[in-house]
């Protein structure tokens, strides 16, 4: 998404390069006339003094003490994805924006993701290392990828970069991620399908999705049970996806034929059990480091923060700068509501899918900004699944690159909550719905969920349960979370009706580190028809609404 700040600068300006990057990418910079600077690292805090933009990679930390030292930068630029090593919210907090080159290394990640699929096919490291040994081995010839299907978890910008090549190779490519939709997926000419047809369908599966609660070890005993005996599996994704325990045991027993990771749970992973298998081919997470994508990543940084600095150009930016303090100020409390509203439905959709996000907004929300509200719903959204996190400035364009239509409406104020913002996502079919407000302490609170009347906070571990309006179930609900060791926060109920038996909700908060399988546990009790764990950050902790106005 690109943007066009609101004033430009024309002076001579500096720009201090604390990593290497490409040579394209230096030599856009002095193109400029420019000052540009390539400090060692003891005199980078020297030369910050009077820099207006910044670059780095992953060596040099941006800190809030380098930041307070560089009274006139305005732009912090990363010549790669991950902001781990950049105090965003100091660089926020001081109006600097910070940008970042999503995808830059999209192709390098599919083609050394192919190249683990051809080697585990051909079985290359075992036969290059029985030749360097001494032997003629020629037993087995190994398999072709030709007319096999690839099962891809996650049809994001690496995916549909694998399922490019992959159609190349004449296989047969299937995809599982409930944020794309069929139409998106046609258009790379891939069949989208469940999670379970995916496992029991593919002769490949490769992962390319994001870490979260939902995927965290979505790999485990359980799925690879549902894999066709001989599959191969490639991860050039996260480690912790993976349950390496049980993918170990299914490498020793013959369910599965191989496997390929390029990244593990634990890195290096001196004591995973995955080390020293025969049929488990292993790099050290390597797969957007080639050169092309270091050349591609040092030139678009630097592309970036030239357009930014004498254009007023915004792209792929990680913060927001563009409200001033009293606009801030009035929308913060409704932009930390959006994100939580757009997180309780992404989390909290039975279907797990859908194509379409409404929006209503009532009072203050419209008349703020209610375009950038619909930025922070989107943001809840899209960060509960995407591995490449968006924000108030991109969160619309991946939104749209992924097929979701927006709808959004506004209507009059009402009596009791005059500032609300309801959020509903579905499809064609079932549409789920929640509604929330900001309380007098400007916390998010939800007041409705799926059109039944519940108040309680938005933030935090909530335990969202469904029931048959029975007598005893709260009880038995609040019995096994204490047999579990889990202490309730607060413990809010809503029922459609008043009738014995009517469809009723509990939204309980939950104290600590709460695991998923409470969840399982509490479906186990007789009347309760649905439970899921939803995660939300802490009221007004949030780095990725954060925003300031230039200072």
């Amino acid at each position: 998404m690109t943007v066009r700040a609101a004033t430009v600068r024309l002076v001579r300006m500096k720009l201090v390069v604390a990593d290497k990057i490409s040579e394209h990418g230096m030599a856009l910079l002095r193109e400029t006339g420019w000052e540009v600077a390539s400090p060692a690292a003891g005199a980078l805090a020297g030369e910050m003094e009077n820099a207006d933009g910044l670059i780095v990679r992953s060596a040099t930390r941006v800190t809030i003490e380098l930041l307070e030292k560089a009274e006139q930068l305005r732009v912090v630029g990363r010549a790669g994805v991950g902001i781990d090593n950049i105090d965003v919210e100091a660089a926020t907090h001081r109006g600097v924006l910070v940008m970042n080159t999503p995808g830059g290394n999209a192709v390098s990640v599919a083609e050394h993701t192919l190249a683990l699929m051809l080697a585990l096919a051909r079985s290359v490291p075992q036969s290059n290392a029985a030749i360097h040994a001494g032997r003629w081995e020629k037993t087995s010839s190994g398999t072709e990828l030709r007319g096999k299907t690839l099962g891809l978890l996650g049809l994001g910008r690496v995916g549909t970069e694998v399922a490019r090549r992959a159609r190349a190779l004449e296989m047969k490519v299937l995809a599982h991620d409930p944020y794309v939709t069929p139409a998106a997926a046609r258009e790379v000419d891939v069949e989208l399908v469940s999670f379970e047809n995916l496992l029991k369908r593919s002769d490949v599966i490769s992962l390319h999705t994001s870490l979260s609660a939902a995927t965290e070890k979505i790999i485990g005993a359980a799925a690879i049970a549902q894999m066709k005996r001989g599959t191969r599996l490639v991860n050039c994704a996260r480690g912790e996806l993976i349950d390496e325990a049980a993918l170990a045991e299914a490498l020793r027993s013959g369910q599965l034929a191989g496997a390929a990771v390029d990244t593990f749970a634990q890195e290096p992973p001196t004591n995973s059990p995955l080390l020293g298998l025969p049929n488990l081919i292993a790099t050290p997470h390597i797969a957007g480091s080639t050169a092309e994508a270091q050349e591609e990543v040092g030139t678009q940084i630097a592309q970036q923060v030239r357009d930014y600095l004498a254009e007023g150009l915004i792209r792929n930016a990680v913060n927001m700068p563009a409200l001033s303090a009293e606009q801030y100020r009035r929308l913060r409390p409704y932009l930390e509501l959006g994100e939580r509203l757009g997180a309780l439905v992404a989390q909290a959709t039975p279907s797990r899918s859908f194509s379409r996000i409404r929006i209503r907004y009532a009072g203050e929300p419209a008349e703020l900004g209610s375009h950038v509200v619909r930025s922070a719903v989107l943001v809840g959204v899209l960060n509960c699944v995407l591995d490449e996190k968006v924000n108030l400035v991109n969160a619309s364009e991946a939104a749209a690159a992924r097929g979701i239509v927006v709808e959004e409406t506004t209507r009059r104020r009402e009596r009791g909550f005059p500032n609300t913002l309801e959020v509903a996502a579905g499809d064609d079919g079932r549409e789920f719905t929640v509604e929330g407000t900001v309380g007098l302490d400007a916390k998010p609170r939800i007041l409705s969920l799926d059109g039944i009347e519940l108040e309680a906070p938005l933030e935090g571990t909530l335990l969202l349960t469904r029931n048959r309006d029975v007598p005893g179930v709260i009880g038995q609900i609040g019995t096994a979370l204490g047999n579990l060791g889990v202490n309730i926060a607060t413990f809010a109920l809503g029922r459609r009706e008043a009738v014995l038996g009517a469809e009723a909700i509990a939204l309980v908060r939950l104290d600590g580190a709460v695991d998923e399988s409470i969840a399982q546990s509490i479906r186990a009790i007789p009347s309760i028809t649905d439970a899921r764990l939803i995660r939300l950050g802490e009221s007004s902790k949030s780095k990725t609404l954060t925003s300031s106005p230039a200072r």
